[in-house]
């Protein structure tokens, strides 16, 4: 066997480690899980509202509030829109100004990672909405460029356009064609402006049978791109399927045909949007399944790899006051910025895993997650229910004296080792000193 053939044939091993576990939910970890500490190499993030809306926010977003709930949560990133027709102002002049104030002092104060969105279409730019013309591509490229220059030294992450493929369902100008032929402009220029920024492309809505997906991973442009996005969300699902495990499941999805169409199972995917609103309506959950569905979906992302370079949570407020509104009750606080459930959640549960350096995820009984994780003299226990239809008690036998053990924002006392206690959708932690981790004995409850 000749040195390229032993490359491709160890590539093609790990494509299909990576798919059988993926597929199997075995436990599997990552081998380069074991060099840094998970918030070194995995991005949890948020997404707000400052790039939209003009001067003051309709949404109720003021920077220096946002910026102190991104403090609370721990998150190291944001996401946000940073709108060419704001950037962009008659006479062809480029810039930060007053309708994007806000948006420029979060970047500039907020000391977490940016993921901006370059897109939408321009009010003064013919045939741009999406670019599909020389001229409006040409004058796309301008503000891309001009944008990332803008914000190089705050090491940006930048994401091409949002939800395009939601609409081509009606609107036959958003072809995968265009916007291939606009991503290819826009990279090299972006690039040039900051050439450690990973620009992104996709930013994938809901895309049933993964029709345009498929379409965009047959042309090249994963192989300019530093990754792909996706948003995930299953609010609207039946209520059984309204939960972190089938959203983690398409996320795997996903990465299978990533990894399948570039022949890296490494390649780079980020879940730029993903959330469950709690609205007093048909589609939504509760307060507290949104909080649970979060803790899950940040404790499992601790053992996905390294290809999944963040999650990033929509979003970090309600962005209005109509409890029958699904638009306006996604937040992690609510529209007057008091804490929903979540905010605790996803705090508690951020700090439990980030220091992770190696985890797996097993299911020690049909309908239940555990995930395992050693951070250096301390390995920790995360198990909870998948679905809120099924309850359980869990066992922890042969505890240390020290181990520490609570729910994720349980106001009750601990439970006591040695005693069965209620295992529902809000996980329950365990930590000890070493790699010794008590025994679990597991039973249903209902």
């Amino acid at each position: 066997m000749t040195k390229q053939e032993g490359k491709r044939a160890l590539r093609r091993f790990r494509m299909l480690m990576s798919g059988i576990c993926a597929a199997a939910a075995l436990s599997c970890p990552a081998g380069a899980q074991n060099a840094q500490p998970l918030d070194q190499r995995f991005l949890l993030g948020i997404g707000t509202h400052q790039g939209l809306g003009g001067v003051t926010s309709a949404r109720g977003y003021v920077p220096s509030i946002a910026i102190k709930q991104m403090k609370e949560l721990g998150v190291t990133s944001f996401r946000d829109d940073f709108p060419w027709s704001d950037f962009e102002l008659p006479g062809k002049r480029l810039g930060f100004n007053a309708l994007n104030g806000r948006l420029e002092t979060q970047i500039r104060t907020s000391g977490v990672v940016p993921l901006l969105i370059l897109g939408s279409n321009h009010h003064l730019v013919p045939d741009s909405d999406p670019p599909s013309t020389d001229e409006a591509r040409q004058r796309f490229v301008a503000y891309a460029a001009a944008a990332a220059q803008a914000v190089a030294m705050r090491r940006p992450i930048f994401e091409l356009w949002n939800e395009y493929n939601l609409r081509a369902r009606t609107e036959p100008l958003f072809t995968v064609e265009n916007y291939v032929a606009l991503a290819r402009l826009v990279q090299p220029v972006v690039k040039q402006a900051v050439p450690a920024a990973p620009f992104v492309i996709g930013a994938l809505g809901d895309d049933p049978g993964w029709k345009w997906t498929d379409a965009l991973l047959k042309t090249d442009l994963l192989r300019i791109a530093d990754g792909m996005s996706i948003h995930i969300y299953n609010h609207c699902s039946s209520p059984q399927g309204r939960t972190a495990a089938e959203a983690i499941e398409r996320l795997q999805n996903l990465h299978q045909r990533v990894a399948q169409a570039t022949g890296n199972p490494d390649y780079p995917i980020y879940l730029t949007e993903t959330g469950w609103p709690t609205p007093n309506a048909k589609c939504g959950v509760t307060e507290q399944l949104a909080a649970d569905n979060m803790a899950q979906i940040i404790l499992w992302a601790s053992t996905a790899g390294p290809w999944l370079k963040g999650i990033w949570l929509y979003e970090l407020k309600d962005s209005g006051t109509k409890a029958s509104e699904l638009e306006d009750n996604f937040g992690i606080y609510h529209f007057d910025n008091s804490p929903k459930p979540a905010a605790c959640s996803v705090r508690e549960s951020w700090s439990f895993i980030r220091g992770s350096l190696k985890a797996t995820r097993s299911i020690p009984a049909p309908g239940v997650v555990q995930i395992r994780s050693e951070s250096g003299a301390e390995t920790k226990l995360a198990l909870w229910a998948e679905t809120p239809a099924k309850r359980f008690e869990v066992r922890l036998k042969n505890t240390e004296p020290h181990a520490e053990i609570s729910y994720v924002c349980q106001q009750a006392p601990a439970p006591a080792a040695g005693a069965w206690t209620a295992l529902s959708t809000t996980p329950l932690l365990v930590s000890v000193q070493g790699t010794a981790v008590p025994d679990i004995e597991i039973r249903p409850s209902n």
